[in-house]
């Protein structure tokens, strides 16, 4: 459990990290940031099997 909650939280920054570089408009990156970050969320609240 510990380990599958690492995994999400490192796949997590790394996306956050791609898209920040990526050449996406501000609006866009704002959308993607808070989309990443409520699947984020999501996937560690299963894991902890709270949801």
């Amino acid at each position: 459990m510990f380990i599958t909650l690492l995994i999400t939280f490192f796949v997590v920054v790394l996306v956050l990290y791609f898209i920040s570089v990526s050449p996406v408009g501000g609006r866009g990156r704002k959308i993607a940031r808070t989309a990443v970050i409520a699947i984020g969320v999501a996937a560690a609240l299963k894991n902890l099997q709270i949801f």
